[in-house]
């Protein structure tokens, strides 16, 4: 749905009857199977099921780019796996486009966006209706208004002409939502004879690109505007190469079982890509409502696009909504944290058997285990079965594994610095197989659990490490791969060359290793010196000791509890931002640890967001 025409949608789900009120839990629990407590519901995971590797198909958005295509930075996009940008210059100039003789402008911007989508590895899915100008304002006329089709075919002409000199391929998604007047303000019969058009026009100019369609604003169904659309297409030899349809709200299970059905019935060549190039409503943009949505096209075996409701400059700058600004910096929501967990899973997908109302997107890798859990239309007691754990790869040791869960709050909406850390336990396990309850008190909030061998006793986490003093984050330059870089603070901004694993020092309490998930480098002290000033660096791991960090607890009235020192082992001294500073790009040393109090400095404060 184009967000000018500002229609609302909510996904409806089965209701269900939650257990006593005694059934909820109010901390996280973790039992060997079968469960020692009810579940409100349950979902399970069979790890002896494994089928392909992640393509991550719901790793697309329509719009999110800057106009020129410079923003957001790549890493929003990379840490992602994105795949695919769906655009086409919607709400430059209102209003804008061919019919109001303002094409260039959206052509502008739509080749930038194609450009930089190309330079991240995406798909690019071109939008001609948005290029003519049929974006939801009111326009004075449509392609083959009393049967003259002179000017669109001047349209495509210099379209195809633009498209082809940027070089770059593009499927073509004809005409977005034709079936509703915001974008198709004409009958259907004059939308058939355009797709006729320029289905044919496509496929002699562009023989290798692909054609996608209808893209309507529906779901497949049996009866009405679909089958009439797939007759149509049938009857006419011009079925598009990805059957396409937006899903506000839909499941995308159910969605691909009718498409499969009508596309069937009619002998129309099965099996072809689905693309749901718009999903997730307005109110369904969570971080629990997205990961069900991400489970569910992983299950349907559909790629996904996820839509944009922002309007004007919004809709060309925040990533769907999946980031916000604070001070002109893009920051992460916690929808895109869901992304990034997606991203990071790899392997081989193993079985999920679902819920009423969640859903679990779940991989398996040499020396660890990923699960995503989505719902978001109820709250309550998630129960997450873990079977034949035995057929995981250097997970179990001694039938023993470790389980890290967190949770990924929704904020209200507002920036997320990092999922939150809710149990990290070591478990003995049952018949190869462990429980793990998560307390899904928050509608709009979502959970992983990784799964990791049991060495050092766990302990360890993924965290940003947030200087107190300037709210800046402990950050790696330049996405830096190289030994001896001096670490710094900047905005924070969610990317990997922020994210710390702190890893447990073994026979050390509350002792770490940092590494770096970009890099995969250790924060180091520069020639292991002891002096005031060392430079704090990255440097390949190598187990020493000015490569370990003790977490010393700040405490003091009001501070937070996720507040630390963090001291390096060799030394005794305190990570440190240079000169108290507050400025982007100040360097980080080590000095002499301070006593912390309410009013004395905090820049040897960092809080750890997913401890």
């Amino acid at each position: 749905m184009d967000p000018a025409s500002n229609i609302q949608h909510r996904r409806e789900r089965l209701p269900i009857a939650l257990a006593s009120v005694a059934a909820l839990v109010a901390a996280f629990l973790l039992a060997p199977a079968p469960a020692a407590q009810a579940a409100d519901e349950s979902i399970s995971v069979n790890f002896s099921v494994a089928g392909g590797s992640p393509t991550y198909r719901a790793s697309g958005w329509i719009y999110g780019m800057t106009e020129d295509g410079s923003g957001p930075a790549d890493h929003f996009f990379t840490d992602v796996k994105f795949r695919y940008m769906r655009a086409g210059g919607a709400q430059l100039d209102s209003p804008g486009g061919w019919v109001s003789g303002r094409y260039d402008r959206r052509w502008n911007s739509t080749r930038a966006q194609l450009l930089r989508t190309r330079a991240l590895g995406g798909e690019f899915i071109i939008l001609p209706h948005d290029l003519w100008g049929a974006d939801g304002y009111p326009i004075s006329r449509f392609p083959g208004d009393n049967g003259n089709w002179t000017d669109y075919d001047n349209f495509l002409t210099r379209l195809f002409n633009d498209v082809r000199a940027t070089g770059a391929p593009v499927q073509w998604d004809i005409w977005n939502e034709p079936n509703i007047t915001p974008f198709w303000n004409r009958s259907q019969s004059q939308y058939f004879e355009l797709w006729r058009r320029t289905y044919q026009r496509i496929r002699a100019e562009f023989p290798s690109h692909l054609i996608v369609g209808p893209s309507c604003a529906c779901v497949p169904s049996t009866s009405g505007w679909w089958p009439q659309y797939l007759d149509f297409i049938k009857s006419t030899n011009t079925i598009p190469d990805i059957i396409s349809w937006h899903s506000l709200p839909g499941d995308p299970v159910a969605n691909v079982a009718t498409a499969n059905t009508t596309l069937n019935s009619r002998g129309i060549p099965h099996p072809r890509p689905y693309q749901i190039n718009e999903y997730g409503a307005s109110n369904e943009q969570n971080p629990g409502d997205g990961s069900w949505y991400i489970a569910r096209l992983e299950r349907a075996g559909a790629d996904g696009l996820r839509a944009n409701w922002a309007s004007a400059g919004n809709l060309h700058n925040d990533l769907g909504n999946l980031l916000t600004r604070v001070s002109g910096q893009h920051q992460p929501k916690g929808e895109w944290w869901v992304y990034h967990f997606y991203g990071s899973q790899t392997g081989a997908i193993a079985q999920v058997t679902p819920s009423a109302n969640y859903d679990a997107f779940a991989t398996k890798d040499s020396g660890n285990a990923k699960i995503l859990v989505g719902g978001g239309r109820t709250t309550g007691n998630i129960a997450v079965n873990l079977q034949r754990l035995d057929t995981t790869s250097g997970i179990v040791v001694n039938n023993q594994v470790r389980v890290v869960a967190q949770r990924i709050p929704h904020n209200g909406g507002g920036a997320v610095s990092g999922p939150v850390t809710i149990q990290d336990t070591v478990v003995t396990l049952s018949n190869n197989a462990a429980t793990v309850n998560l307390p899904h008190s928050n509608i709009d909030d979502s959970f992983t659990i990784t799964l990791l061998p049991p060495s050092g006793g766990g302990g360890g986490f993924a965290s940003a490490a947030i200087a107190q003093h300037s709210q800046l984050c402990l950050h790696n330059p330049n996405a830096s791969t190289a030994d001896g870089t001096q670490q710094q603070q900047n905005t924070c901004n969610g990317g990997n060359q922020q994210l710390w694993d702190f890893r447990p020092v073994a026979g050390v309490a509350d002792a770490y290793t940092a590494v770096n998930r970009q890099s995969g480098k250790c924060l180091d002290v520069n020639g292991a010196s002891t002096a005031d000033g060392a430079a704090i660096i990255q440097w390949s791991c190598h187990g020493g000791t000015n490569q370990q960090l003790t977490l010393r607890k700040v405490t003091y009235a009001g501070n937070d509890p996720r507040d630390y020192q963090l001291v390096v082992r060799h030394s005794g001294k305190c990570v440190d931002v240079n000169a108290i500073s507050t400025a982007p790009g100040a360097l980080v040393h080590q000095w002499t640890c301070r006593p912390v109090t309410q009013s004395s400095p905090l820049n040897q404060t960092w809080r750890l967001s997913g401890r």
